[in-house]
């Protein structure tokens, strides 16, 4: 499950919720600025800003903000050593974070248009309001920059063009003061983007594993294959994308730009060559293929000039040799790589 998902699955039943967004912190912490959790009136909650430690404060203090409707900030110090009365996490470090009422009367904004984002739309800029001058302007107050267009909320449009001024590209989330008309604020900037999209070609048991592995880092998942039988006797999580369709129609029937990877392992020497094929078209970033070297080298020979344009992106055969045999292990070390991949583009 994703948080996009928890957010989804509360809103339906009209559940108030509390985002809480980390938007400072010093030394050493188990989250850093823009890191985000949702708790509901009961304390269920998505996402962990520390190693459990805080999240029963976090819970309490969600309970106030929804019955008040107001947001407030709170403040951490994970230094304490005093482990009777102290936090006692050993950290050494602090945090600093907003607690932000989503309410179903006012259609759970901001973060329901974030939401559309984190579900695979275009990467936007956001700009939260911690404390200003102005006391017309509430913690909490916001601006969601997409494509140039602002939308604002808790905010006149003096305030948000003063703000959208100052928005940065896309940067690592960082606070910092903002002249507006009425005074000063300060406001955490940050980047959203939805979370990396996988391609898994072929669903033969093997890939259960890798779905689910990818899952539990928030990406989303879409498995292809040509052949019913698979796609229908295979378990995945509930929010797996799943197609059947014929291997030569893959282009025409999965949009390539909104993919970050892809993993070849239909076990089927024909169909992963037309992947093969159709995914050096595209501009899929990661290419995994499973299978020994000697197979693969016989699938670029049978590629022919496609294959130049698979050089650098294909990896094969795909994964990290982390040790171990069978489906969980091989998914594991797949799925190491594609993070790998993914953090050699930030």
């Amino acid at each position: 499950m994703r948080l996009s998902d928890f957010y989804k699955q509360k809103t339906s039943n009209g559940v108030p919720l509390v985002l809480v967004t980390v938007y400072e912190t010093a030394g050493s912490t188990y989250s850093k600025a823009g890191g985000q959790m949702i708790i509901d009136g009961d304390g269920n909650f998505f996402g962990m800003l520390s190693g459990g430690c805080l999240e029963g404060d976090l819970v309490e203090r969600a309970r106030s903000v929804i019955r008040t409707g107001d947001a407030q900030t709170a403040s951490y110090d994970l230094s304490s050593d005093d482990e009777l009365w102290g936090l006692g996490g050993g950290c050494d470090g602090t945090m600093h974070v907003l607690l932000q009422p989503l309410l179903p009367e006012f259609d759970y904004q901001p973060f329901a248009t974030v939401a559309d984002i984190l579900e695979g739309g275009e990467p936007a800029r956001v700009a939260i309001v911690i404390r200003s001058d102005d006391t017309a302007i509430s913690p909490g107050a916001s601006l969601v920059m997409e494509d140039g267009r602002a939308t604002c909320f808790g905010m006149g449009d003096e305030v948000a063009r003063a703000i959208a001024d100052d928005i940065p590209e896309s940067v690592p989330a960082h606070t910092r003061q903002v002249e507006i008309p009425g005074g000063r604020c300060v406001v955490l900037f940050a980047s959203v983007a939805p979370p990396p999209a996988l391609l898994i070609l072929g669903a033969g048991l093997d890939s259960e594993p890798v779905v689910r592995i990818a899952m539990e880092l928030g990406w989303r998942c879409t498995v292809v294959d040509h052949r019913p039988a698979y796609i229908e006797g295979r378990s995945y999580p509930d929010t797996t994308e799943t197609l059947c369709a014929p291997v030569d129609e893959l282009s025409d029937r999965i949009d390539f730009s909104g993919i970050d990877m892809a993993v070849v392992m239909s076990h089927h020497l024909a169909s992963d060559r037309s992947y093969l094929r159709q995914l050096a078209r595209s501009g899929v970033g990661y290419v995994g293929l499973l299978g020994p070297p000697g197979r693969r080298d016989r699938l670029v020979s049978e590629l022919g000039d496609a294959a130049d344009a698979l050089a650098g992106r294909l990896h094969g055969p795909a994964g990290i040799d982390l040790g171990g045999r069978g489906p969980g292990p091989i998914a594991l070390a797949i799925i190491a790589e594609m993070q790998q991949y993914l953090g050699q583009q930030s």
